[in-house]
């Protein structure tokens, strides 16, 4: 359920250009879990310091806490202004989770009635707008691999991104002249520290991509998508990140069933490959009563090749595949309340993929010569 915080019509009363369908609204999401993990590094830098953790995570068990402002404003014959600004935020602390204030989203655009939308500004993806809706988890913040499967660059400033609904069937596409994804220890992405457009560089972090989505509500759905970005540790230097999916579910009853493949290859500038892994995913749904939702799903990536050491010179290696097989239980009280357990077990490597390739994201670096690791976490969640 979402909350209007305050309406255009009332803004502008004092003109008297007021339009019902225009407003602005307040909405969000706080999610806190505790969790128990065990054969946890210290830190990706102290492999053979750590072991079991337990306490609060930063971000809940099913959502990244967030609040945002979502703006519209009827120009009348079927066309719209609009406008997101979203902020994630830590819920444990309430610090933010990076440096940007709106640092999920913030774009203005405009739609018109069997057009489409144009927007303008820091989105999601085409990849995840195609790939998201197959994720088994339902995109789950712990225990689902979303950014070994998306890319870091899953959100990207400065885009331009075209979305069109026809029916069942939605395509999207778009360009950023220019992204990045501020990490510490940005060479391990072929990254600059989240630099954007560089003068006199076009082709230094731009980033392209689109997909095709089909869903009718019920039954069978299915979606293609591409992405490429080309980031730029040294100027004029940029590398190449290329990830292709494809992905489908069927609906019978209380179930749903989901498949899914995406290929990613990630380049240096001189064509040596950083990381190249073919990815599958596979999941269950069952809703056993009205309130109450069961999923199963199973994660699998195929490393062909990674420089462990991230540097264009550093010797190949075939690093063990990595396995995982997550779970959650989901009661609803209401439309917006929900409590969870969820929990997930990893093969060669940290939960939900963490590793070098993921930045470390979800702070489960794993131990020297370790095989395995779980975790299990339990928690609230509220929307509004």
């Amino acid at each position: 359920m979402r909350k209007s915080l305050i309406t255009l019509a009332v803004l502008g009363a004092a003109s008297g250009a007021a339009n019902a369908q225009s407003g602005v609204t307040l909405y969000g999401v706080i999610d806190g879990s505790i969790e128990y993990v065990n054969r946890v590094a210290a830190s990706a830098t102290t492999p053979t310091q750590g072991g079991k953790r337990f306490g609060m995570p930063s971000v809940g068990g099913l959502s990244a806490s967030r609040w945002g402002l979502r703006g519209v404003e009827d120009l009348g014959a079927g066309n719209q202004v609009l406008f997101v600004l979203e902020s994630g935020f830590q819920w444990d602390s309430g610090q933010l989770q990076s440096a940007p204030l709106f640092n999920r989203q913030s774009f203005i655009g405009m739609q018109s009635k069997g057009i489409g939308k144009l927007t303008f500004g820091r989105q999601y993806t085409s990849f995840f707008e195609g790939m998201a809706n197959f994720a088994p988890m339902r995109f789950a913040a712990t225990y689902e691999p979303g950014i070994w499967w998306m890319g870091l660059n899953y959100r990207e400033d400065n885009m331009v991104k075209y979305t069109g609904q026809f029916g069942p069937l939605q395509a999207v596409a778009h360009w950023s002249f220019g992204t990045g994804v501020a990490v510490q220890n940005a060479s391990i992405l072929l990254a600059n520290g989240g630099a954007g457009e560089v003068p006199g560089h076009f082709s230094d972090n731009t980033a392209y991509g689109a997909s095709l989505m089909y869903l009718n509500g019920s039954g069978f759905g299915a979606s293609i998508a591409a992405d490429v970005w080309r980031p730029a540790a040294t100027t004029g230097q940029p590398g190449t990140m290329t990830k292709l999916g494809a992905a489908a579910l069927y609906n019978t009853g209380p179930f749903k069933f989901t498949l899914g493949y995406r290929y990613n290859k990630a380049e240096f500038a001189n064509g040596n490959t950083l990381l190249r892994d073919d990815y599958w995913w596979a999941g269950i749904n069952y809703q056993a009563t009205p309130a109450l939702g069961l999923s199963l799903a199973y994660y699998y990536a195929d490393v062909k090749g990674a420089r462990v050491a991230s540097t264009p010179t550093s010797a190949e290696t075939n690093p063990p595949n990595m396995q995982q097989v997550s779970f959650i239980a989901d009661y609803n009280f209401s439309k917006r309340t929900d409590v969870y357990l969820s929990a997930g077990y990893a093969r060669n490597g940290g939960l939900s993929f963490d590793s070098a390739a993921t930045a470390y994201a979800f702070r489960y670096p794993t131990m020297a010569g370790q095989k395995s690791m779980v975790g299990v976490t339990v928690g609230i969640r509220q929307i509004f």
